[in-house]
């Protein structure tokens, strides 16, 4: 193990966090470190045509995920069931390489709503404390939606995201979603085109009541220059979105914005195939002295010491480090002792394919977030005072695109496989359109993340298990949803309908839902429910930040992009201006 000279940051993960914190801190006069332990990615020597549409490598074997074969999860659905090593990516679909998941993401680039940062007072004053079930440890956010305002608004304007404004400065806007929060800007640039599945689905939803909207993307809907001067594409609607990067930088990566400005700094180093292990804690037991990590191409491990530490990883790869370097105590479900892996977090989703013989949809064309969107029964946009169930999530058409290899629904009942097949296949390829459900996930006593006593990765650590199942909330509020689809789907007048299903008594981990894993080592007011404070600073080691989607107290019906790249605005201000110049605790 070679010992390194010490720097004054050193950042692990270079995804939109470890980019975003890179940016920030970069031109500062700071030695800093990138670790990223994927394999370094140029968009454009990489990302171009034709190479950048190969189906087979992208998709089907996931080029831009983690590789398993040297660390996976374990996974059950109680704890009193043996986990099992995940073999094959399904669920979600984790990144790998620079840029991490914000090269493969669709773009879809939600706000929460003002109820979904101080979510328990809101809760708590509608209905009663008593509403909230003893296992359900909701949060408010230790940021109002006000302090978080400007950040979300700077992180539309570096992805460039498409869109229609709801509620500017107060006032609702006609076409918008008017549920949103009061926004200080319209977003940079106009909603992307609107397909034909789309309207469909918004004169259906208009006409139950309902107010649908364009899909937030980040995806341009025309050529733009963001703040920074960073240039960006006009989207070509090519449905090469999801596990794809853009070769027309149409959809916005940490590649194509906040990572090149650390890249062309003298004090900035990046070092790729760098697998962070451990931290290492001090001697005196309230400092982190750096990181030890392994050259992943010459199997050299090295030690790098630093004045301050950010953990920028995945959400899971977040709270796997912690654990296996000791920092925090482990949550025990049965006695509720312990934060580290608390408030796992996930998201409920249910899809319904819609068919219809006399319509050709150009199902081909489209774009990542390219979609609209009934919020009438996300958050608390809706009244559940006399409901089962607490949380909610979107309903919206998709249109992302159809990809030959992996696109070819069909009618129940048809065969699946023969001339029958084939004929079905290519009769309802362009006649198909999707809609799903996008709902919340709070959490449960029981739902967890935890080490593994029986797998490691190929360092010889413990895997990273996960404990998750759906609950009664989870269910009724799926049951609620799905009723209003129905309405939706019954309007559109389909040919052939296939799904929504009923949630199933079990999460599965198997098929894809969405890449959308949240807490594990949340921020919270107090060390005494929380582990991280409002800066995501560890309320144990001040020189620690521990930033992304593993500090959320719950999960809500939004995807967590846009609030992951505000907090990181937020955090990254309250270092330059408060623990820069005062390096010790912020709370």
């Amino acid at each position: 193990m070679k010992k390194l000279k010490k720097v004054d940051v050193v950042i692990v993960g270079m995804g939109w966090t470890g980019g975003l914190i890179a940016q920030e801190l970069s031109g500062k006069g700071l030695k800093v470190v990138g670790l990223e332990r994927g394999a370094m990615r140029v968009p454009e020597k990489e990302f171009v045509i034709p190479f950048v549409r190969d189906e087979l490598k992208f998709q089907q074997r996931r080029e831009l995920q983690q590789n398993l074969a040297r660390e996976t999860i374990t996974f059950r659905n109680k704890s009193n069931e043996r986990a099992l090593p995940m073999r094959n990516l399904g669920s979600f679909l984790p990144g790998e390489g620079l840029g991490g998941a914000g090269l493969h993401w669709n773009g879809m680039s939600f706000r929460n709503t003002q109820a979904d940062h101080e979510l328990r007072s809101v809760i708590s004053n509608r209905y009663g404390k008593s509403r909230i079930p003893s296992d359900m440890d909701l949060r408010d956010w230790p940021q109002s939606y006000s302090e978080l305002e400007k950040h979300y608004s700077e992180f539309e304007q570096l992805c460039g995201v498409s869109g229609k404004a709801g509620n500017l400065k107060g006032k609702i806007v006609p076409g918008g979603n008017p549920f949103e929060a009061p926004r200080s800007k319209d977003y940079p640039l106009p909603p992307l085109k609107t397909s034909l599945s789309n309207d469909l689905f918004n004169k259906a939803s208009r006409s139950l009541g309902y107010n649908p909207y364009p899909m937030p993307a980040a995806n341009c809907s025309e050529p733009y220059k963001n703040q920074y001067g960073d240039v960006f594409g006009q989207c070509q609607y090519c449905g090469h979105c999801e596990l794809f990067a853009c070769e027309s930088n149409a959809k916005a990566s940490p590649n194509i914005t906040v990572l090149k400005r650390p890249l062309s700094d003298k004090d900035f180093v990046l070092k790729t195939h760098s697998w962070v292990t451990r931290l290492k804690k001090g001697k005196k037991g309230n400092r982190i002295e750096g990181v030890y990590y392994t050259n992943m191409q010459s199997g050299e491990e090295y030690f790098q010491p630093a004045e301050t530490v950010f953990l920028c990883a995945w959400t899971l790869n977040n709270v796997h480090l912690l654990l296996n370097s000791g920092i925090g105590e482990a949550y025990d479900p049965k006695t509720g002792d312990g934060l580290v892996g608390k408030n796992y977090c996930y998201q409920v989703m249910a899809g319904a394919r819609l068919f219809f013989d006399k319509k050709e949809l150009n199902t081909f064309m489209g774009a990542g977030a390219l979609g609209s969107v009934v919020d009438n029964f996300n958050s608390e946009n809706f009244d559940h005072s006399r409901l089962n169930f607490l949380g909610g999530g979107f309903i919206a058409n998709l249109s992302m695109g159809a990809r030959p290899i992996s696109t070819h629904p069909v009618p129940p009942g048809t065969p699946k496989y023969g001339t029958e097949w084939k004929e079905a296949v290519q009769k309802w390829y362009n006649r198909n359109t999707l809609l799903i459900i996008h709902g919340s996930n709070y959490p449960s006593r029981s739902n967890y993340l935890s080490l593994d006593p029986t797998y490691k990765n190929i360092f010889g650590q413990k895997l990273m298990r996960m404990t998750f199942d759906f609950t009664d909330n989870d269910r009724n509020m799926m049951e609620f949803l799905q009723v209003r689809l129905k309405k939706i789907i019954k309007e559109m007048n389909p040919t052939h309908t296939a799904g929504p299903k009923k949630l199933s008594n079990n999460y599965n981990i198997v098929p894809y839902q969405s890449t959308h894993n949240t807490g594990g080592a949340i921020m919270g007011t107090s060390p005494a429910d929380s582990v991280v404070n409002k800066y995501c600073q560890s309320w144990d080691f001040p020189n620690l930040f521990v930033l992304g989607a593993s500090a959320f107290p719950q999960n809500t019906g939004y995807n967590p992009t846009l609030p992951l790249g505000a907090l990181s605005y937020f955090v990254a201000k309250g270092v330059k201006e408060k623990y820069l110049r005062k390096p010790g605790a912020l709370i």
